[in-house]
């Protein structure tokens, strides 16, 4: 059977905004991982990647936890400017949107080589906003595809079947839609769970 490298990383809060989602007055955290953000986190990991012109999948699995969802709220301005008429000054509008942040997330990747496991685990990761930081724990733990498959967690599997979702557009490959179908086992989400 064949084995994977795993590093497990943690953070305190991950909002992974859905593709679907624009200026949404409220917007849940999407609970899974697209394809194009797996290759960002790749070529975070691996710069070297950048300048390929053919691409390697590194991340071969990955799997996603958290221990609960809170609504934070968040300012924005409007792209636009208003004119107003007494000061004849010109204001931008400003909103509220509400967040549904994941809280306290853990994140499972799995390599195929011990080396790229090793590289991965010396790094932090965003879920993709910028203030979500996670942070690798130091032991890489070595299981099968069979072990891994049995892990708590959501996991979008990138493949078109029967049961998967169009997932976005990949803006790598003249916008194709990218295809996955949700792998959810165990206990999705854990309370007080360190």
């Amino acid at each position: 059977m064949k084995e994977i490298f795993v590093v497990t990383y943690r953070g305190h809060f991950g909002f992974i905004k859905p593709w679907t989602a624009v200026r949404d007055t409220l917007t849940y955290s999407q609970q899974f991982l697209t394809p194009s953000i797996i290759q960002g986190m790749e070529k975070k990991l691996f710069p070297d990647l950048l300048k390929k012109e053919s691409y390697e999948d590194k991340i071969v699995r990955h799997k996603l936890q958290y221990n609960g969802i809170n609504q934070q709220q968040e300012q924005t301005q409007t792209r636009g400017w208003k004119k107003l008429k007494q000061t004849g000054k010109m204001k931008r509008e400003r909103s509220i949107l509400k967040r549904g942040i994941m809280l306290q997330p853990i994140l499972k990747l799995g390599f195929l080589n011990q080396s790229d496991a090793e590289i991965a685990k010396t790094q932090y990761l965003c879920l993709c906003r910028n203030e979500d930081l996670i942070y690798p724990d130091e032991i890489v733990e070595k299981m099968t595809m069979d072990e891994f498959d049995h892990l708590d967690g959501f996991e979008l599997r990138f493949e078109k079947k029967e049961n998967s979702f169009i997932v976005g557009y990949n803006r790598f490959k003249n916008n194709e839609p990218m295809y996955g179908w949700l792998d959810m086992k165990g206990i999705l989400y854990q309370r007080n769970k360190q």
